[in-house]
């Protein structure tokens, strides 16, 4: 089996980063795999709900920088503008994700992370932007996300001195959602993902692109494109049934259409 591994259950698409020798770095020729299997994932109505893990006892130790080409072969470039594709994949994909963060979760596996909707930690994680100890700048979208997450004075003291953080402080500065105890990580998950999967999917999906979008947008802009979103929204069957569901007081039962 490849790096990238992918299972299917009950609407519910588990991406694994499988190398748990290595900690799961991601090899150079995965990051096409990764890009093409996401945006498979988009493009299928069936997926609703994506869970992003590491096999083993950790989510990511970041790239696999032995599998980098040299340079005369093919430009460090082109290897990194592929990186950077399948890392855009990662956080446009239509449907919520969630991290399922275990043991090591630095790098571009924490930049990863932060592209997921919900990062769910156990206890025993570490987290680190750790580019600076290996003598590089930060990638796979850091420079973007991790100011947006923790603001840009904490951005910087991560990407400067690349200190190693345990699950609780990731909390306590928000690189995480919620930390449990390694034991209940896959219940946490499971439950998490059963529910976005049961969940409206349209309008799920156009609620996590007008809070991506939230930073770039003006206060007007924002107020047009969530009456759009609400448009389309009264026109599926799902916010009818929800309609309904309300009326004769009960749960909801969501078609994803």
């Amino acid at each position: 089996m490849g790096f990238v591994q992918v299972e299917r259950d009950g609407g519910v698409v588990t991406i694994t980063l499988s190398a748990p020798e290595k900690k799961n770095a991601v090899p150079q020729d995965a990051w096409p795999v990764l890009a093409a299997e996401l945006r498979e994932v988009a493009n299928r109505p069936e997926d609703r709900c994506v869970v992003l893990t590491g096999a083993g006892d950790d989510f990511c130790s970041g790239a696999d920088v032995s599998t980098m080409e040299p340079a005369a072969d093919r430009h460090v470039l082109q290897v990194m503008r592929e990186f950077g594709d399948a890392i855009e994949a990662l956080y446009t994909v239509p449907q919520p994700v969630i991290a399922r963060v275990a043991g090591v979760c630095v790098g571009v596996g924490l930049n990863m992370a932060l592209c997921c909707d919900l990062v769910i930690a156990a206890d025993d994680a570490r987290f680190s932007e750790i580019f600076a100890r290996r003598g590089l700048s930060i990638d796979g979208g850091g420079s973007w996300s991790l100011p947006r997450v923790v603001g840009m004075l904490k951005a910087k003291e991560l990407a400067l001195l690349a200190d190693i953080l345990p699950a609780d402080e990731a909390e306590r500065i928000g690189l995480v959602t919620r930390v449990v105890p390694r034991a209940e990580l896959d219940a946490t998950v499971a439950e998490l993902a059963a529910r976005l999967a049961a969940g409206p999917t349209l309008a799920l999906s156009m609620t996590k692109r007008l809070l991506n979008q939230s930073s770039q947008v003006t206060l007007a802009q924002a107020l047009e494109a969530e009456a759009q979103a609400q448009a389309v929204n009264f026109g599926t069957r799902d916010t009818a049934e929800a309609m309904t569901a309300f009326m004769e007081r009960r749960e909801p039962r969501f078609e994803g259409r």
